[in-house]
């Protein structure tokens, strides 16, 4: 059985449903994650460059695994504003010309699927400590920046102007 749930960390605690306390808590802390989890989802989609309901489409799958597969206090799972980021800069580049929104999504959902098997793979394979060797500079800096590409991202909304995306070229 040690080893099941070592693959399958759920089976350790699916017997406490049967208590209406532990119950009502799950509840309460499904909806809350579900309130705020639809509109940053959203938000997340139009960061990426795609439609909103794209968000919604990309956000419920991987809490729910993420529930059943284990829990962390730091991790968070669903879309992110970094990866949001990386998409919306990665996929206008190997994207054809004059291509529509369909083609976009397809290059989008492609690069998650591509991502997931590598972030699987790492985890199979025991690997997360190599994120022990960024130092606090590095990953400070990563944030801070972050931070500075999504709020310029947003003064085109803020002020009313429409932009149009380039191509970036090498």
């Amino acid at each position: 059985m040690d080893k099941i749930a070592k693959f399958l960390p759920f089976l350790a605690w699916i017997h406490e449903i049967k208590d209406k306390n532990v119950l009502k808590a799950d509840l309460v802390a499904g909806l809350t994650v579900a309130l705020v989890l639809v509109p940053q989802s959203m938000a997340y989609a139009q960061l990426a460059g795609l439609a909103p309901q794209y968000g919604l489409y990309a956000s419920f799958l991987p809490v729910m695994i993420a529930a059943l597969m284990g829990s962390s206090r730091q991790l968070g799972t669903g879309p992110v504003a970094v990866v949001s980021l990386l998409t919306a800069a990665a996929i206008p580049t190997i994207i054809p010309d004059g291509a529509d929104m369909v083609t976009y999504a397809a290059y989008a959902s492609l690069l998650a699927f591509l991502v997931g098997i590598f972030q699987f793979a790492l985890g199979a394979l025991k690997l997360g400590f190599v994120i022990n060797f960024l130092s606090h500079p590095v990953v400070v800096g990563f944030t801070n920046a972050a931070a500075i590409i999504i709020g310029t991202s947003q003064l085109s909304k803020v002020f009313g102007v429409d932009k149009r995306r380039r191509r970036a070229y090498l």
